[in-house]
């Protein structure tokens, strides 16, 4: 019997110091694991290093397009349509007619009263020659004088009306759809077509009033259109005197050559307007930059950890982004992997190959 108890004693100790050992070696276990945990977990990341760089600062804007002349054309006077001499969408010069109204009843009017002119005149003339010889007065000459200048100014009015009655292009371009044709009755508030000069082109845009100082004429201006990759170039002409109160911001128009006809007025354009050059820039790529409540951030790398810089920012391209402070030349920038980083993780960083060398 006293056997038997001695063996359940040696059991029960020995199951006593396993349990106590893995206990032990479970705390042992999770304390390292604590140790180890992810802050000081390797992270693979990419990066780069800032190196200063010329960079032209510039803002984009929008803007539109518009015709360098354009109009409306009516006529000033009313009358039949007998002849229309314009093709639709063809390109017109200066001074070319285009429309001929009716002047039947102006011509006669017209001959009717060169007729009256004329008698007047030879009535001048005998009056000058009495005057001369005494024969009448100086107020009956005046008299068959006036009746002859009245006559020449109405035979003008008859002379301009004639001329109205033809329809001339204000300026080159290309007209457009006619909305009459021949025969009709043509009054003022008839749209014959619209006439457009499309060469050069306008630019009209605006920029933030912060910018207004910096705004000159004759700058240099790229811009785009939609559906068209081509670059195209303007110059400023005309900077509004003020700025406007209920946008804050500052009008300027530009002008573009547009020979092979590619920019169509009332088209949208974004403009990338320059500022400044700056020679010794810092840029960084846009996904290495993590908003913030306050601002910006980013993770530099430094002794092979991962540190915070609250950075402000500028202007940006396709690509990059301009640094105004929080970073300076030959920090290392991490531009991978930062939306799980945390400050002091331990990181591995991969530079470009420029970088490298």
């Amino acid at each position: 019997m006293k056997l038997k108890y001695i063996l359940y004693i040696a059991l029960a100790l020995g199951f006593g110091i396993l349990v106590y050992y893995r206990i032990t070696k479970n705390n042992e276990l999770t304390k390292e694991g604590n140790s180890k945990g992810p802050m000081n977990a390797t992270a693979m990341v990419d990066g780069i290093v800032l190196k200063p760089q010329k960079f032209a600062n510039t803002i984009l804007v929008s803007g539109s397009i518009a015709a360098n002349e354009q109009v409306q054309l009516r006529s000033q006077i009313s009358g039949i349509i007998t002849h229309i001499y314009f093709q639709e969408g063809s390109k017109v010069s200066q001074g070319q007619a285009l429309v001929k109204i009716d002047d039947t009843e102006l011509q006669a009017q017209l001959s009717e009263l060169q007729v009256r002119v004329d008698l007047a005149a030879e009535n001048e003339k005998r009056a000058s020659q009495l005057l001369k010889k005494e024969g009448i007065s100086k107020e009956e000459y005046d008299i068959t004088l006036s009746t002859l200048r009245s006559l020449q100014a109405q035979e003008k009015i008859i002379l301009a009306q004639v001329a109205k009655t033809i329809i001339k292009a204000p300026f080159k371009g290309v007209i457009g759809l006619r909305n009459v044709s021949v025969g009709e009755y043509l009054s003022a508030d008839i749209i014959i077509a619209n006439l457009v000069n499309m060469n050069p082109i306008k630019l009209t845009f605006s920029v933030p009033e912060k910018y207004a100082s910096s705004m000159k004429a004759n700058t240099k201006v790229s811009f785009t259109i939609a559906g068209n990759t081509k670059k195209f170039t303007a110059t400023v002409y005309a900077v509004e005197p003020e700025i406007e109160a209920a946008t804050r911001t500052l009008q300027l128009r530009a002008k573009a050559s547009n020979e092979q006809g590619e920019l169509v007025p009332g088209s949208f354009a974004t403009i990338e307007l320059p500022l400044s050059v700056l020679p010794d820039a810092l840029l960084i790529p846009t996904e290495a930059v993590i908003p913030i409540q306050d601002g910006k951030k980013v993770f530099i790398a430094e002794n092979g950890k991962a540190k915070e810089a609250i950075i402000e920012t500028s202007s940006r391209t396709d690509k990059n982004i301009l640094v105004l402070s929080g970073l300076k030349a030959g920090d290392t920038v991490l531009t991978s992997g930062v939306m799980s980083l945390k400050a002091g993780t331990n990181v591995r960083v991969k530079l470009p190959t420029t970088d490298q060398q």
